[in-house]
């Protein structure tokens, strides 16, 4: 089978020739300081994994008078081309620190404005200021945010340029500079996830108001997904994880509002992966039966999260494809390679049986040593199907 081939199989819950191997986002300081700086793809082919292209480019409703957003001068990670209007503006200003590097983000409407705040040092970013600080300030983003919608041809043109070699991959839309594709996880990158959880129980109306309104922005870009040729498309993130939520809230804040994005995304003919990066064991069931065809990241006791992936496996493995399992952070540094051999023979034992899965590591790394990747690909390459 070719890579695409083998991973389409295993999303679509069968057996292929052999274990498909690939991984998550790769980090720009993985690549600079263990790659020589190495191109994204070119990672897939040093390791002879399948790979994965990842792209989620965006266009402007010319009927609504949208255009793309004058003052982005460059395009952070998880997020694409932002939309702007008359209405909807988004201003940015470098703010002095000593240890991070710190920008103000403005966003402009006619009844006034938001503030977000991200800082950023030489792995990742992250909010320090949350842009909804008044309850009332969702109103601003109902009236006047915009929606993306997918740019199909170039889209299109990618998965015509990438063929066989592996996923064309991408995400529903987020909240513009700073966000995630669920519902519920992208107000956690607005409002922060404490607050959150707590106006779950002090305001519920509050946040459903909310969920709606980030809701309805995300179906308008899926209904334009129509056409477009992706083989997989992620929802969800950490903040829905059962480390961080129960499964009460799950129910009522994450499930109810994602099941209805994963209908429509089926109907405009698209593939999901709901991505749950923490604790999964209590929302099995739950997300399977949101009829993602996908589930990642089973992240291992381990690293922070509480997967038995056989376990896993016997309870949802016949419903969806699994994606991840691996332990990144034991066993792709300060280890032997012959460990990490045995850490994916390990998860092809728990997870592999007639197929349907895809061994990954769960979700990001930063460190890690290529010769245990190597050794990761290469014993993943030999757990074949008899």
């Amino acid at each position: 089978m070719t890579s695409k081939e083998r991973m389409l199989t295993a999303l679509n819950n069968e057996t292929p020739d052999r274990l498909p191997v690939t991984s998550h986002h790769l980090m720009d300081y993985f690549l600079k300081t263990y790659m020589g700086g190495i191109p994204y793809p070119e990672f897939f082919n040093r390791f002879d994994m399948d790979a994965i292209r990842w792209l989620v480019p965006h266009k402007p409703d010319s009927a609504t008078g949208d255009y793309f957003d004058p003052e982005q001068r460059d395009i952070n990670f998880l997020e694409s081309r932002r939309v702007a209007s008359n209405n909807w503006r988004i201003f940015s200003e470098e703010i002095p620190d000593s240890q991070y590097t710190t920008r103000r983000y403005r966003f402009v409407t006619p009844k006034g404005e938001l503030s977000m705040v991200l800082q950023s040092n030489e792995y990742t970013s992250w909010v320090a200021e949350y842009p909804v600080k008044e309850k009332s300030d969702i109103d601003l983003i109902g009236e006047f945010i915009t929606a993306p919608n997918c740019d199909v041809r170039s889209v299109d043109e990618e998965a015509e340029n990438f063929g066989n070699r592996g996923l064309v991959r991408g995400h529903i839309c987020c909240f513009d500079v700073f966000g995630q594709p669920g519902t519920w996880q992208d107000a956690a990158c607005i409002v922060g996830i404490e607050r959150l959880i707590l106006a779950t129980y002090d305001d519920p109306r509050w946040v459903h108001e909310l969920l709606k309104i980030l809701q309805n922005r995300k179906k308008i870009f899926i209904r334009s997904l129509k056409g477009a040729k992706y083989d997989l498309l992620e929802l969800g993130g950490g903040d829905a994880s059962s480390t961080v939520i129960s499964p009460k809230i799950f129910d009522q804040f994450v499930a109810s509002y994602d099941s209805e994005l994963i209908d429509l995304a089926r109907e405009a003919g698209q593939r999901i992966v709901y991505h749950t990066c923490g604790g999964m064991m209590p929302l099995l069931e739950r997300i399977a039966d949101m009829k993602p065809d996908a589930m990642e990241t089973f992240t291992p006791a381990a690293m922070g999260g509480d997967t038995n992936l056989a376990e896993a496996k016997r309870r949802i493995g016949d419903q969806v494809c699994m994606i991840g399992g691996f332990d990144q952070f034991h066993f792709f540094k300060n280890c032997s390679p012959e460990k990490t051999r045995k850490e994916v023979r390990r998860c092809f034992a728990e997870a592999g049986e007639n197929g349907g899965y895809i061994l990954c590591p769960s979700d990001h790394f930063f460190d890690a040593e290529p010769e245990l990747i190597e050794a990761f690909a290469d014993e993943a390459r030999r757990c074949a199907y008899k």
